[in-house]
């Protein structure tokens, strides 16, 4: 389910690097959790981002969530596309659904996030503690 050339953070965002540009998403854990997203608010082009620091929100019909970095690094692209469309978090959120992408600032950072097997069971987790 979760890309297993992807890293995860315990936020709920995922980070897929090529080269030098990570390209940062929420997962499917994520938008399940936020239900129908209506708004996504990004950084601008250019902007800094901070691993573990804020950088925009998601809006669902049932709150307003912060989006947390994984690295940290310069925004070279938005996906601008979730402006008009921001149901596709919950259609593609690891793919067409991509949110920024950033020149990363710090490449080792990446190795302290979470690989696909780890993050499932984190979120397995997750799960059981809410049905318990």
């Amino acid at each position: 389910m979760y890309p297993s050339d992807y890293r995860y953070t315990k936020e709920h965002e995922w980070v897929h690097v090529q080269g030098a540009t990570a390209t940062v998403g929420i997962t499917s854990y994520a938008q399940h959790e936020l239900g129908d997203v209506v708004f996504v608010e990004l950084p601008k082009v250019g902007a800094k981002v901070e691993a573990g620091k804020s950088f925009g929100t998601v809006e669902s019909v049932k709150a307003v969530s912060d989006i947390y970095a994984p690295v940290s690094g310069e925004v070279t692209e938005i996906n601008s596309a979730l402006a008009d469309a921001p149901e596709r978090i919950n259609e593609d959120p690891h793919g067409q659904a991509w949110l920024i992408k950033v020149k990363l600032a710090n490449p080792a950072e990446v190795s302290k996030l979470m690989d696909a097997a780890a993050y499932e069971a984190y979120v397995a987790e997750k799960e059981k503690d809410h049905s318990a």
